[in-house]
């Protein structure tokens, strides 16, 4: 996990507006593998190590479905430590029958899902960085299949328990309404352009894969979500240092973004009106 300290720039939390939150914490627990650790009035956090929250589930009192073809978020992902571990996920999934995408991209190895209001989500593990293929600062990605064999294979015959302590918010991928205005915006936040795909772009701090996806497969200028709507609330962007935060702080303000301050963290929209929360490692 490499890509997901210091000194870099990492994803961190992602808060999810839900339509049923006993529904959806019973998936997240049971079926993703996360286990509880707050449960309040309306809100559940969940955390795979027992400390670190990683997902926060939130039933406002008025919630609408979850809309198509908006802004928003494509799916969040959560990288396990080891490819035995996304072979006991497989197997757990199929045990459940729970319908899955699955590709090889290169530089990893991934599942594809849904939750029970839409909202995708990727498992993936990671293949050793210094077998990823780099030219002109460019990292080679691909989208082949999936040698689920050979995944469920290196498990052997270890079973799932859930999502392995060492799991992180790998990155996050989302929908946006135009790349030119939103690469602005992430750069001006610490991350650059790794990797193209049409109509996407996968974007990182240091030489990872990515921490950001971005893509326009919802429609060039695709509309926000309504605010009532189930769906991402924020994700978090992790910062190494105060000098580094505040840097992104102004270069975003330079862009006549609003940033506004929440106790100890920071709170922008990007270009589409996606909620990004700003925040010191600790």
């Amino acid at each position: 996990m490499k890509f997901h300290q210091r000194p870099y720039i990492y994803t961190g939390e992602v808060r999810l507006k839900v339509t049923d939150l006993n529904k959806l914490t019973d998936f997240y627990t049971e079926i993703i593998g996360f286990s509880v650790l707050e449960k309040g009035s309306g809100q559940v956090v969940l955390t795979a190590d027992g400390k670190t929250p990683l997902l926060v589930l939130e039933q406002p009192e008025a919630i609408l479905p979850k809309e198509p073809r908006r802004t928003g978020l494509y799916h969040l992902a959560l990288l396990l430590p080891t490819r035995a571990d996304l072979g006991k996920a497989i197997k757990h999934f199929s045990r459940n029958q729970v319908p899955l995408g699955a590709s090889d991209h290169l530089v990893s190895e991934a599942l594809y899902l849904n939750d029970p209001d839409g909202n995708g989500i990727e498992i993936y593990r990671d293949r050793e960085p210094d077998s990823w293929k780099w030219q002109n600062e460019l990292v080679a990605m691909s989208t082949d299949p999936l040698d689920a064999n050979g995944v469920v294979a290196e498990s052997g015959n270890e079973e799932w328990n859930g999502l392995p302590a060492d799991t992180v918010m790998g990155h996050v991928h989302l929908h946006v309404a135009n790349l030119g205005d939103t690469k602005a915006f992430y750069e001006a936040l610490g991350f650059k352009v790794v990797s193209h795909y049409p109509q996407a772009l996968f974007m990182a701090n240091g030489n990872y894969h990515h921490h950001i996806g971005l893509n326009t497969w919802n429609g060039m200028n695709a509309p926000r979500p309504t605010e009532g709507s189930a769906g991402m609330d924020a994700f978090t962007l992790v910062y190494p240092d105060e000098k580094t935060l505040q840097e992104a702080i102004k270069n975003v303000q330079e862009l006549e973004h609003i940033v506004e301050r929440i106790d100890a963290t920071f709170r922008v929209e990007d270009p589409s009106g996606n909620r990004i929360v700003l925040r010191l490692d600790v």
